[in-house]
């Protein structure tokens, strides 16, 4: 992205975050002349032990010289996890991973992945690459989700699907909770590839077509490795609860492996098993 996108994200991220903290909770009076919910900047600012100009220019997105010491101080004022800290860095400094070509024809996936998808037989995997493009998933994966091999190859992007298959929204127990989960990993690509383009396009696209992706992109968190627990309400077998797990494979190719594990004590697994026709 550009510096102007750049600086506009971290405007709107911090924003935000500062939006979200409570004065009480940080031993400041609520007040009764409080317009809107969360800190004031002044109050960030004293936090971070800055000066309410520095800071104010800061969120206003103003290309001012930062460091990541300065960085630490703001980050720790507005209570920030790693990751969202390293995408604090990386929209302030204009850091990031140089933008790595992909493939346009799906990427092909190793045999070992192949076979870490056929073992886990039971616990629906999707494969997914730093754009989350979709270039694998098992076979619980299709009789949960959907049958991925009628959907184009180019098409099967899961944050564009989200928004676009009805599957989905009459799949989540709640659907916001479920996209907010993808959002938060895809918020972290974008702040780690920051010099790729491809993300404002693709953002921006969203956008226009989908005028609920602006208000949950807006709302999203960042998270390069969210374990949630998710409600399903399939046509079929009715409520299925799973637990995601989403790690980075390591190796040659930035790769994602999203598993939904079923629910202990519940019978998750055993109507997926019905639904995988009776398999042992």
């Amino acid at each position: 992205m550009n510096r102007e996108t750049r600086l506009q994200a971290l405007s709107s991220f911090l924003k935000s975050k500062r939006a979200k903290i409570m004065p009480e909770d940080v031993g400041f009076p609520i007040g009764t002349r409080r317009r809107t919910p969360g800190l004031r900047r002044e109050e960030v600012a004293q936090l971070a032990g800055v000066s309410t100009t520095w800071y104010t220019w800061l969120e206003q997105g103003r290309d001012i010289q930062v460091s990541a010491s300065v960085l630490d101080c703001v980050a720790a004022a507005l209570q920030l996890n790693d990751d969202e800290r390293e995408y604090l860095y990386a929209l302030a400094l204009g850091s990031g991973y140089s933008a790595l070509p992909i493939n346009e024809e799906q990427t092909e996936i190793t045999p070992s992945l192949k076979r870490i998808l056929k073992e886990l037989r039971f616990c629906p995997t999707i494969i997914s690459d730093r754009r989350c493009q979709i270039v694998g998933w098992n076979e619980a994966a299709s009789h949960v989700f959907m049958d991925f091999d009628q959907i184009p190859a180019e098409q099967r992007n899961m944050i564009e699907l989200l928004f676009t298959r009805k599957e989905f929204r009459r799949l989540a127990g709640n659907w916001e909770h479920f996209v907010g989960g993808f959002l938060a990993i895809f918020r972290a690509y974008y702040g780690q590839y920051v010099q790729d383009d491809w993300y404002e396009r693709f953002i921006d696209e969203m956008k226009r077509s989908h005028p609920e992706f602006q208000y949950l992109w807006e709302q999203s968190q960042v998270s390069s490795a969210p374990d949630v627990l998710l409600e399903f309400r399939h046509a079929r077998v009715g409520k299925m609860l799973f637990h995601l797990t989403s790690f980075q494979v390591k190796g040659n190719t930035d790769l994602r492996c999203s598993v939904y594990t079923p629910a202990p004590e519940t019978s998750t697994e055993a109507k997926l098993r019905r639904l995988m026709g009776g398999q042992d």
